[in-house]
């Protein structure tokens, strides 16, 4: 589903990865577990995930506080570090600054 975010200007956070190739039981459920926890941040305007061989998440923020604070919760900081140990090949993590967006829906 395509979030229904404010006129910007807001923020992205672009969370691009590539999991090991075993996957470790307890993935799917700690991420919807984020997916919860960032719904009720402060700040937090929507999300937009996609994975196939590459995973690709996006969640929209109102300001670089808010990004800041979702980085330091504690139940995020775990599953930071369990993505570190166990799920991860690697990942890239990008912010940005929406300027502009531009939409369109066929009805």
């Amino acid at each position: 589903m395509i979030s229904n975010t404010p006129q910007p200007p807001y923020y992205a956070v672009i969370f691009t990865s590539e999991k090991t190739e075993i996957d470790i039981e307890g993935y799917a459920k700690m991420a919807s577990q984020m997916e919860t926890l960032a719904v009720k941040q402060d700040g937090f305007l929507g999300l937009e995930s996609a994975r196939n061989n590459v995973g690709i998440t996006v969640s929209y923020w109102k300001d670089l506080d808010s990004i800041k604070k979702w980085k330091q919760n504690t139940d995020h900081l775990f599953a930071q570090e369990k993505g570190k140990k166990d799920w991860y090949k690697v990942y890239t993590t990008r912010i940005a600054k929406v300027e502009h967006q531009y939409s369109f829906e066929k009805l």
